[in-house]
């Protein structure tokens, strides 16, 4: 049986000052704020009331849910600011859901790995998804969850080296193994670090837990992650930076020792909680 990293409520990053009951989205900093829909969060970094094209969205959400971002971005910065750019840590259904959407609307540039360009760009599907992983109900639906392609080429540009667009004082990380060109996002000055999916911290195989947020630190969705060695690679990459706060595409914002203790033990025993049992792409980490 795998073994899961438990919690407790107190790593959580928001407080309830900064966030008022019923509200989901999160003051984490600052200048970060994330908002979860359904079973997947979205973030923004910006000042509240930062002006017009002095704000970054990084990823997309799910099909359906423009009109919760854009409105949760009109009361962070105001009703006539748009973002700089629109960052996508990778491509999957439940980060680009709104992406064509919210480009046309706010007529803003997506920046992705070039390694993610042929899902996004009309090109390729993703790897089929994989039941086969067990873990729940998630991730017997998986063969059900769209693997695209999408075409936002219109607005589609590469990530290069240097900062990430808008985004002065971070920098991009590849770190691949539940797609390809996944990327993170790092800030050295305070430690925080966007992980995408290169980790997460709740069991994303769960409806249940998917649900309830039961706040868990684990490796990269199972059912959906195609190249568990380069997964692994990069959560120790990840560890290695000692990140202060954590924002993961699945699961609450969590800072604090308890948390990184939690993604040190995920990095030095990977295969042990991370990599399934059972799969069909699992033998490319043995």
């Amino acid at each position: 049986m795998k073994r899961q990293i438990p919690l407790d409520s107190t790593t959580r990053a928001e407080s309830e000052a900064q966030n008022p009951r019923g509200s989901r989205t999160r003051q984490v900093a600052p200048d970060l704020a994330s908002k979860r829909l359904a079973l997947v969060n979205v973030i923004y970094f910006g000042q509240p009331g930062a002006r017009d094209r002095q704000w970054v969205l990084i990823d997309a959400g799910l099909a359906g849910t423009a009109g919760f971002i854009a409105r949760a971005a009109a009361q962070r910065f105001g009703r006539e600011s748009r973002p700089a750019a629109i960052i996508l840590t990778h491509g999957h259904f439940d980060h680009v859901g709104a992406l064509l959407k919210l480009a046309e609307q706010w007529e803003t540039p997506i920046y992705a790995h070039p390694l993610e360009h042929p899902f996004l760009n009309g090109t390729s599907s993703y790897p089929a998804p994989d039941p086969r992983v067990g873990g729940g109900l998630m991730a017997a639906l998986s063969p059900l969850y769209p693997r695209g392609p999408i075409n936002v080429s219109q607005w589609l540009h590469p990530l290069t080296e240097g900062e990430p667009p808008g985004m002065p004082g971070w920098r991009w990380l590849h770190t691949p193994g539940h797609s390809q060109g996944h990327i993170s996002l790092w800030r050295q000055s305070d430690r925080a670090l966007i992980a995408g999916d290169a980790f997460i911290t709740t069991n994303q195989e769960s409806a249940y837990s998917v649900l309830v947020q039961r706040p868990e630190l684990h490796g990269p969705p199972k059912y959906y992650t195609p190249d568990w060695e380069h997964a692994r690679e990069s959560v120790r990459t990840l560890a290695q930076l000692d990140p202060a706060l954590v924002i993961t595409g699945h699961g609450p914002p969590m800072r604090g020792p308890k948390m990184q203790a939690a993604l040190q033990l995920l990095a030095r025993d990977f295969d042990t909680i991370a990599v399934p049992e059972h799969g069909r792409y699992v033998r490319a980490a043995a």
